[in-house]
């Protein structure tokens, strides 16, 4: 079975980007294990928000990769990168696990996160936790959740004072 894995940035306080969506506060002046990460994937997904996001900054990033974006509101869209679907995200993705690939990485932003715990199909939480605390904005983690157990796989500290924690699922 395809593993799924959510691969984001957090900043200290738990937010993924500011209210309005901007993500300035991001590190970018290193890999921060991002091109071994990308190595595995052969499928991205993404709901609309980050998707319109990801257009905003100029050409699609996922090139070679099969893209693909839930939205009702897309429905009809024309975009050689990515697929648009209108079916629940636990509908295609429990369908999609089971076909041949690799990693399905599971870009963002909060509501299709939050379908995929609902759902309980995340395998792996890779989380880039950035030292700054924004205050506000939009939460990685949505209140409601039942309890999660995630077991510890590894953690690195960078010399900018990021931090990466990756979890697997825990089954039990």
């Amino acid at each position: 079975m395809r593993p799924v894995s959510l691969f984001i940035a957090t900043s200290l306080d738990g937010y993924i980007a500011r209210e309005d969506g901007r993500v300035d506060w991001l590190f970018a002046d290193q890999d921060y294990g991002y091109t071994a990460f990308y190595e595995r994937v052969d499928t991205v997904l993404m709901g609309r928000h980050t998707w319109q996001q990801l257009k905003s900054f100029g050409d699609y990033p996922y090139a070679g990769k099969q893209g693909v974006v839930f939205s009702h509101r897309l429905a009809g869209v024309d975009d050689p990168d990515v697929s648009f679907i209108i079916d629940p995200v636990d509908t295609w993705l429990r369908e999609a696990r089971q076909q041949e690939g690799g990693t399905i990485w599971l870009v963002g932003g909060a509501k299709l996160v939050d379908s995929c715990l609902q759902a309980d199909l995340i395998d792996e939480f890779i989380l880039s936790v950035h030292p700054v605390i924004l205050g506000d904005g939009i939460p990685l983690f949505r209140p409601g959740h039942r309890s999660l157990p995630l077991q510890l796989v590894s953690q690195e500290s960078f010399d900018t004072g990021l931090v990466q924690l990756t979890y697997q699922r825990r089954r039990e």
